[in-house]
């Protein structure tokens, strides 16, 4: 019996170590999780961006136009003094454009020099014609003053004839003679006066003068413009085609580069030293919420290591993106580079939550937030763990808390944050406290 009994004891003794090893069994291969409960905190919203300096203003550096570009030493971002090399011309170009500028100097020349002689030869012959009326006015006058004498000496024969006749008797045939001599003298002068008078109209009209014309003129203004041009094409030629900037500045742009040829638009942009530079930033849709316009911001500049605060001037939706916002920030006078690096940071305390745990023990899927939530039930082990799902709504989140909505959960609820494997509903867990 005593045997029976100490075998018995051993058999007892045997299932509870099988038991217990078991059990160590079961619990070792279970995930181990961390869990925390809601805690009261204010979800602040700190948002930083980095961007560039960029001109507050621009001023148009320009050329005369049609002139090639051999060589331009400065580029976006360069600093540029009054004085400095921009660029230089072609010279070879240069020569070309001045002998072609030469060949129609030539031209209008020759022209001039065609017009004037025509002049000379025109008024050779306006003298020709007027001294020839002039020589036939006179012969005329005197032709007609002869016809006009025999024509009295006619008229007066006839009258004196007449008058011998009367003395011895009257004669109808004389008389009628003398009417037609006096008719003749009559129209003799009127005849002469006719003659006279377009004789002398014609010495008129040779003497009026000839029409006006802009053709001389016109070709000397035009000779005159291109000496003007030739003369400045010498100048660039006499300063070896340097072109130096007309002021201070940064080079933010350059619209006609190497081997281009200048338009009657600006060669490139200079920043106006005058205006204040900007910051430019791009935001993007979540932290636009946390910044608005005319709002303070911290702001740091490459190469300054003190924060200065400063209101954010501009604020506005980007052409380029639509989920992208660009803001300007306007610097102190003196202030900045174009084209140095910068960035800015603004924090807003945002709103007290009661329920808030760390982004890590929020999860998502298809577009809904849900936790996992540590419970308590009998099993194997006697009260275990296991895992629960409850889906949540987001009120609000940063980088170290996500804020829940109140409801089926509480602030005694406990929260899976980590485990040590996947989990998943249902299934039974170990809780690290």
């Amino acid at each position: 019996m005593k045997k029976v009994m100490a075998g018995f004891g051993i058999f007892l003794m045997f299932m509870v170590i099988c038991t217990l090893v078991s059990k160590s069994v079961y619990a070792y291969r279970l995930p181990m999780v961390s869990a925390i409960r809601p805690e009261s905190k204010y979800v602040e919203h700190r948002v930083e961006a980095e961007g560039i300096v960029i001109a507050g203003g621009e001023r148009p550096v320009t050329y005369l136009p049609g002139f090639r570009i051999a060589s331009m030493p400065v580029r976006v971002g360069d600093r540029v003094e009054e004085g400095d090399v921009l660029f230089q011309i072609d010279l070879e170009d240069l020569d070309e454009m001045i002998t072609e500028k030469e060949n129609e100097i030539s031209k209008i020349a020759l022209q001039i020099n065609t017009i004037l002689e025509n002049q000379a030869i025109a008024e050779q012959k306006k003298e020709l014609e007027l001294a020839r009326a002039r020589e036939d006015y006179d012969t005329t006058a005197r032709i007609q003053d002869t016809q006009v004498g025999r024509a009295l000496e006619s008229y007066v024969q006839a009258e004196n004839e007449l008058e011998g006749e009367e003395s011895g008797g009257e004669d109808k045939a004389l008389k009628g003679a003398l009417q037609d001599a006096a008719y003749g003298e009559a129209d003799a002068k009127a005849a002469r006066d006719e003659a006279v008078k377009q004789a002398g109209r014609k010495v008129e009209d040779i003497l009026l003068p000839e029409n006006a014309t802009a053709e001389l003129d016109t070709a000397r203004l035009e000779l005159s413009a291109l000496s003007g041009q030739r003369e400045d094409l010498q100048k660039i030629k006499d300063g070896q085609g340097i072109v130096m900037a007309p002021f201070g500045g940064v080079v933010t742009q350059i619209l006609t580069g190497t081997g281009g040829r200048t338009t009657d638009t600006a060669v490139m942009l200079i920043s106006d030293e005058s205006v204040p530079c900007q910051l430019k930033v791009t935001l993007d849709k979540e932290q636009k919420k946390y910044i608005s316009l005319g709002d303070r911001i911290q702001l740091s500049l490459e190469g300054q290591g003190k924060e200065q605060e400063e209101k954010v001037a501009y604020l506005a939706q980007s052409r380029e993106a639509a989920e992208i916002y660009e803001a300007l920030i306007e610097l102190p006078q003196g202030v900045g580079t174009p084209g140095i690096s910068g960035s800015i940071s603004r924090s807003d305390p945002g709103e007290k939550y009661r329920l808030c745990l760390p982004p890590a023990a929020v999860h998502e899927a298809d577009k809904q937030s849900y936790v996992y939530v540590l419970k308590e039930r009998e099993g194997i082990l006697g009260q275990e763990y296991y895992v629960d799902t409850v889906n949540v709504k987001v009120l609000d989140q940063n980088d170290n808390w996500t804020a829940i909505q109140e409801g089926i959960l509480d602030r005694e609820s406990l929260i899976i944050l980590s485990s040590t494997r996947e989990i998943r509903k249902g299934e039974t867990v170990r809780w690290e406290e």
